[in-house]
């Protein structure tokens, strides 16, 4: 079945719930270490858009030749899917990066990422709209309660500035972040998973390499050491992390997870993302959580929860019967 246009129409089977699970949070725990990683980098001289290109360009590296080894010599999936990796590779890889990134630079961090972290509602209202796949009441509270971990989490009480421009950047992030779920779940299109992660970092690598030639995206590097939890180590070893894990496993085991859970529910999994980079902070550059946070940290788990258990309630329309 496909979960791009009918998500829960057919019903996973449970065994494969646990695997889907430890799927997304394998891929929300890759993500959210890319703050960490990066910002001794960022602090040490580097742009934003050379740490991300060398991380999508690594990964890229790193998984095409398992993308191409999973077609076993059948290229026929990639030419039949050419424009959904072109369009996954361009939203999903370098869109959500370049948006979010020319967020930053209008508004602060928080207000950027809790406005890039409402694509899981994206997601419930593109299928509810384009697929009349309409969440039940336990749906709703359960993105509720994670929607207030989310702003707990973020820790936004603190005040923010907000800037137009950087809102509608951020919400071209949130764009590109509910396409990564909707067409990474889409499991009748007869590309491996692999593949689909290969042809999308591919293209997104090639994208902002571009956009850093035009100088729409600021490049610059640094050779000096840098440090995470007291430890000082040279700059290519958390580039080399970067790309392996960040980019590489992130890709591929968010895509995996999709494919099991469906879009709905992985990308409400993926909220856990936020609280693993708080995590990763504290662990490598020493950014204690306080207890708000620690306390969004919960809801968006118990909301996670919620979602899943609303998945039985989600209401699909009946298929239409045999002539």
């Amino acid at each position: 079945m496909s979960t791009l246009t009918h998500d829960v129409a057919v019903r996973r089977p449970a065994r494969g719930v646990p695997a889907g699970m430890a799927l997304a949070l394998t891929s929300a725990l890759a993500f959210g270490l890319s703050g960490a990683l990066a910002r001794p980098l960022l602090d040490a001289g580097w742009t934003a858009g050379s740490v991300v290109l060398v991380r999508i360009g690594l990964g890229a590296l790193i998984v095409v030749p398992f993308g191409i080894r999973s077609l076993r010599g059948d290229w026929t999936p990639v030419r039949r899917n050419a424009r959904l990796i072109l369009v996954y590779g361009v939203l999903a890889v370098a869109g959500a990066q370049f948006c979010y990134f020319s967020a930053v630079s209008y508004m602060q961090v928080g207000p950027a990422l809790l406005i890039e972290y409402t694509a899981p509602a994206a997601v419930v209202v593109w299928l509810w709209l384009r697929h009349a796949q309409r969440p039940g009441l336990v749906t709703l509270g359960g993105a509720a309660v994670c929607a207030v971990g989310l702003v707990l989490v973020l820790d936004l009480f603190s005040g923010a500035d907000l800037s137009a421009v950087g809102v509608l950047w951020a919400l071209g992030a949130m764009v590109g972040c509910a396409t990564y779920f909707v067409l990474g779940a889409d499991d009748t299109t007869g590309l491996p998973p692999l593949a689909l992660a290969a042809g999308g970092l591919v293209v997104g690598a090639l994208l902002l390499a571009t956009l850093g030639l035009v100088g729409l995206l600021p490049m610059r590097t640094a050779d000096s050491a840098v440090t995470y939890a007291g430890l000082e180590t040279s700059w290519w070893v958390p580039l080399g992390l970067l790309g392996l894990i960040t980019a590489a496993v992130a890709y591929v085991s968010g895509i995996g997870a999709a494919r099991i859970l469906g879009s709905r529910l992985a990308s409400f999994v993926a909220l856990s993302e936020v609280v693993a980079g708080v995590a990763w902070a504290w662990v490598l550059l020493g950014e204690l959580p306080g207890p708000i946070q620690l306390l969004g940290g919960g809801l968006i788990l118990l909301g996670v929860v919620g979602v899943k258990l609303g998945e039985r309630d989600v209401a699909v329309p009946a298929a239409p019967a045999p002539i």
